[in-house]
């Protein structure tokens, strides 16, 4: 596998074609549409993250960011560096504009202008679609593992929970530096995560490292804003997370078995 390296320059965009990806959206003319029903399927499908804020019925329902994320590599390929700032919820078939830029700065809008998400990226940018897939399928996992493998012992730690009966757990931004962009069946590797608590939010830092076989490529980490917050208590806590992976893998044997 070679990849395909150039650096952010005014020329032709070049669109990726990631397959997988397809059946969770739809264009209308130049702009992106995302179904309910397809930003669930994303969520417990690809990567295994049963958020009930990414239930097709969720009355506060809202697209994974994970899955703008991957729509973004596909569009624009995988920068040296990279920043995402989720700026606002997207919900139900809003149409969202990627705009045919090189630039640095990016935004996606909708059509009144309200922007849902922010890209900062700089350096050489790849264009491989079987690496960039894998890649995008292996963040997602790692990222649909953060609860509650990650996030409930961070909470316990620091003796504060959020509100089980609403709970509020938000994607606010990612940072990603690849030190090379030519390897091969990238994969990521959890790093130790932090927690920082101010009153009733606190701010999870996941850090992850990325490699290609025993060769360290890249490296970042994912931001999120929990809300709501009380003391914790152990009972109820593990009542919530019981019923969570009770939902989870409900689905996926049922998946399976299809």
């Amino acid at each position: 596998m070679v990849c395909q390296l150039r650096s952010h320059c005014p020329t032709l965009l070049k669109i990726i074609i990631i397959m997988f990806l397809k059946e969770f959206y739809e264009t209308h003319d130049s702009s992106i549409r995302i179904g309910a029903q397809q930003a669930s399927m994303f969520a417990k499908e690809i990567a295994h993250d049963f958020n009930p804020l990414h239930d097709a019925d969720a009355k506060r329902f809202c697209v994974p960011g994970d899955l703008l994320f991957s729509l973004v590599l596909e569009k624009y390929g995988l920068s040296e560096q990279m920043h995402f700032i989720f700026s606002g919820m997207v919900g139900d078939g809003v149409l969202l504009n990627f705009p045919d830029s090189d630039a640095e700065h990016i935004e996606v809008t909708d059509q009144q202008g309200k922007t849902y998400l922010q890209i900062e990226r700089s350096g050489q940018v790849c264009h491989d679609h079987a690496m960039i897939e894998t890649l995008i399928r292996d963040y997602v996992a790692f990222s649909g593992q953060n609860f509650p493998y990650v996030l409930v012992p961070l909470l316990e730690k620091e003796n504060v929970m959020f509100n089980i009966d609403r709970p509020l757990v938000i994607y606010e931004s990612m940072t990603l530096t690849m030190r090379k962009l030519d390897v091969q069946n990238p994969s990521l590797e959890m790093l130790e995560p932090k927690m920082e608590v101010n009153g009733k939010r606190a701010t999870a830092y996941l850090y992850f490292q990325i490699k290609s076989g025993d060769e360290i490529v890249g490296s970042g980490f994912k931001k999120l804003a929990v809300s709501g917050l009380r003391t914790y208590e152990a009972l109820p806590m593990q009542a919530f997370v019981d019923e969570y992976l009770a939902r989870k893998n409900g689905y996926l044997a049922e998946l399976t078995g299809r």
